[in-house]
C-alpha cells in the first residue's frame, strides 16, 4: 500500500508542475483541468470524501456572498461579481 501510495505522490508532483507550466504558458483553461485531476488525486490521497468537499463548498458559499457584497457600493445590491471566487462542486 504503501508503495502505491509513493507513486500516486509521484502523480501528484508531476501533475502539480504541469499545472505551472501551463498557467506559464497562457493556457489557463487546461491548467484548470489540471487542478481538477489534482483535487481528485489530493481527495484519494487524504481519504476526503465527495459529501466532505460539498459540506465545505456549501459552508463557503454563504461567506464569499457577504464578502462580495462589502466590496461594491456601488452596485444595486451592493455585490460586485468577480471580486471573490466562490467554490461549488459540480458532479
Amino acid at each position: 500500500m504503501a508503495n502505491s501510495e509513493q507513486r500516486l505522490q509521484s502523480v501528484l508532483a508531476t501533475l502539480e508542475q504541469c499545472r505551472t507550466v501551463l498557467s506559464k504558458d497562457a493556457r489557463p483553461e487546461t491548467a484548470k483541468l489540471v487542478s481538477l485531476a489534482i483535487l481528485q488525486l489530493r481527495m484519494e490521497l487524504n481519504q476526503v470524501a465527495d459529501q466532505d468537499l460539498r459540506a465545505l463548498c456549501d459552508a463557503l458559499t454563504p461567506v464569499a456572498g457577504s464578502l462580495d457584497r462589502s466590496h461594491d457600493p456601488k452596485s444595486p445590491h451592493g455585490q460586485h461579481r468577480g471580486a471573490v471566487g466562490v467554490l461549488k462542486l459540480v458532479k
